[in-house]
């Protein structure tokens, strides 16, 4: 059975939109209230508003457009941790240029994490339900490339509790070798539905590489076969040329057991999803 890693425990979470556009707000809100029935949804049009509401109680779950009438996002964020009891909020910042500020390294470590627009609404009603509800995706397959052992045991782990299959290798050598397995095959299995490394191993081959020979030696893309990478470098410049190359998304270390399974599950499903505008 799953662990309950449910970020939002309340049955009933308060949620609160903060978007200077009211039809952005309906738009979001109405997602919510279709995903999530039993939802309060509290729409504010910006920094202001929302501080007030934040001082009357406290909410489970925040996002925010980037750019607001009355400042940013990023400052929004801020004022949400400042709050009492709100440190542990996830704050998602829904934004057309999150992926741009996400590469610059614009975010700081107030937002829990982004969602670009483009994907569409049927990923963002994914992408929030995977916060407050992660279900499993059942027999989904990761290729999880680690050298230390420890950390692949903890880190297997936590997928292997959300019904993951996870083939562990020690190196890039290894998880090129399972791939080319199955290059070539008429029924498009790749030989994993994500693949999950860790930037520095010790081998000749690290994981930008590894990255760097999915992406354009196998051509594979994002939805192909999504590619989220473990890294304890602070280095914005270094996150960034990661993202720039084709990483779907990073996550930090020391690991974070929730956050690991959230982006995992939403890089999985939406892998499965229709791209915007073929259906």
């Amino acid at each position: 059975m799953a662990n309950d890693l449910r970020h939002v425990v309340s049955d009933a979470p308060r949620v609160m939109v903060v978007d200077g556009s009211k039809l952005v707000r309906k738009l979001i809100g109405d997602t919510l209230l279709r995903e999530l029935p039993g939802t309060e949804v509290i729409g504010c049009a910006g920094i202001a508003e929302a501080r007030e509401i934040l001082a009357r109680g406290a909410v489970d779950l925040v996002t925010t457009a980037l750019v607001l009438p009355d400042g940013d996002g990023l400052a929004l964020a801020r004022s949400v941790r400042e709050a009492q009891g709100q440190a542990y909020v996830p704050v998602i910042v829904v934004s057309g240029n999150a992926q741009e500020a996400l590469e610059s390294r614009a975010f700081t470590e107030d937002v829990t994490d982004y969602f670009d627009k483009s994907l569409g609404h049927g990923a963002l009603a994914a992408f929030i339900r995977g916060y407050v509800q992660p279900a499993p995706i059942e027999g989904a397959r990761v290729l999880y490339v680690e050298d230390s052992r420890v950390v692949a045991v903890a880190t297997k782990r936590m997928l292997e509790r959300q019904n993951m299959q996870v083939l562990h290798v020690l190196s890039v050598e290894d998880a090129l070798e399972h791939l080319h397995r199955f290059r070539g095959r008429t029924d498009g299995d790749v030989g994993a539905d994500l693949v999950l490394s860790d930037v520095y191993l010790k081998g000749i081959l690290n994981g930008h590489d590894l990255l760097a020979q999915i992406r354009t030696a196998f051509g594979y893309g994002k939805r192909r076969l999504p590619m989220v990478m473990m890294t304890g470098d602070d280095n914005r410049d270094n996150q960034a040329s990661l993202l720039r190359d084709g990483a779907n998304d990073l996550v930090l270390k020391p690991i974070e057991e929730r956050l690991l399974v959230t982006k995992v599950l939403f890089q999985l499903r939406l892998a499965k999803l229709p791209e915007p505008g073929k259906g």
